[in-house]
């Protein structure tokens, strides 16, 4: 069967498009697209996730235009894969996370694009609003790719750890044998480095971590970063750019002379710190840590991060032959097949859930 997903990350920097084909044996990922999002729509979107004026205008506007980008996107995508849509069987669509407030009282997330515009423009069944039920069942909503990483890469030999770098960084542990599944949010992923690119060179991400590897790391910010709460705190957890944003940087830079290039290699230090942390804490032995999202294409960030973690070999997803961009939005398209199915898409182990959930809502095509 065939299965499309549709992903926009934390980092707003594309719409992934993922065509999965499970069935017999592991899902396999035959086809993969990052469509660019429009810079209107992306400064509605990122406006969102603070508080501001015109909420409700800006909601309504930029759920209708993600939602037909959605459905356009993928119809031009079957398109050039040669797919008919009637082959496809539906549509996972996680839209655009514009609120995720697990500890607030009482707890909500929010996603956008509007999945009744997906399925009338493709007239295939499009499944969405996947992370709610996780909450209402006491869960954090997140993250919900471990199980998914689990079906492509729990291997009988060896340990391995599916760490994901989007916007915020999750990581998902697979022992070799032995314990449940574990998965968590890790911190920042991307976050803080956009953000501070954006801010001081009006570019939305550092190409390669090249400004990162200009600049050194500032030990007194690196200490104020590393007290950050969020990261000892135990799981299961989730956050979001709710608190990783532009904010946090002059936050913790108050009072403290430092190159702007500094601040960056400082904050590519936290960021590898933090994923790093988790992975002491909480892997099984030495093995496989495995990176997927934009992150992987952060040199510097890569280079930090296998510094701190000299017993594990770091490397991608890619290199264990799943294409790194396409991973979360295939992960989507393999939740709607669960959906469809009637079979859960949480793991109570990872979001602390009461129990299974079978996760999303049916819009029929």
């Amino acid at each position: 069967m065939k299965f499309v997903g549709v992903m926009t990350g934390t980092s707003m920097d594309g719409l992934d498009i993922a065509l999965l084909e499970t069935g017999v044996g592991a899902p396999r990922v035959t086809a993969a697209r990052t469509a660019p999002l429009p810079a209107d729509l992306v400064a509605d979107l990122a406006a969102l996730t603070q508080p501001g004026d015109d909420e409700v205008e800006r909601l309504g506007r930029a759920d209708a235009a993600l939602g037909t980008l959605i459905g356009e996107a993928v119809l031009a995508c079957l398109d050039d894969w040669d797919v008919p849509a009637a082959d496809v069987r539906a549509i996972g669509c996680h839209g655009q996370t514009i609120r995720h407030r697990p500890d607030a009282e009482p707890p909500f997330t929010l996603q956008i694009g509007d999945p009744n515009r997906v399925a009338e423009l493709t007239g295939i069944t499009t499944v969405a609003d996947f992370r709610r039920r996780d909450m209402a069942a006491g869960g954090q909503g997140a993250p919900l790719a471990p199980l998914f990483h689990e079906a492509l890469f729990r291997d009988a030999a060896r340990h391995r750890v599916v760490v994901n770098i989007g916007g915020i960084a999750n990581a998902t542990f697979l022992p070799a044998q032995g314990r449940a599944l574990l998965g968590f949010d890790t911190g920042p992923g991307n976050a803080l480095l956009d953000a501070w690119t954006l801010c001081c060179r009006g570019e939305p991400f550092d190409r390669d971590g090249a400004w990162a590897a200009s600049g050194r790391s500032h030990p007194g910010l690196l200490e104020a970063l590393q007290r950050d709460p969020f990261i000892p705190r135990p799981p299961p957890k989730s956050t979001g750019k709710e608190t990783y944003h532009l904010g946090y940087i002059e936050g913790a830079c108050a009072g403290l002379d430092v190159r702007p290039q500094d601040v960056q290699a400082t904050l590519a230090a936290f960021t590898a710190w933090s994923i790093a942390e988790a992975v002491r804490r909480h892997a099984d032995g030495a093995g496989d840590v495995a990176v997927c999202g934009g992150g992987r294409r952060n040199r510097e960030l890569m280079r930090l991060l296998a510094a701190e973690l000299p017993q594990h070999r770091v490397l991608t997803t890619d290199d264990l032959g799943v294409d790194g961009d396409s991973l979360e939005a295939a992960a989507f398209a393999w939740f709607a097949h669960r959906t469809l199915a009637r079979e859960p898409g949480n793991a109570p182990s990872v979001t602390g859930a009461a129990g299974p959930r079978i996760l999303g809502a049916i819009y029929p095509g």
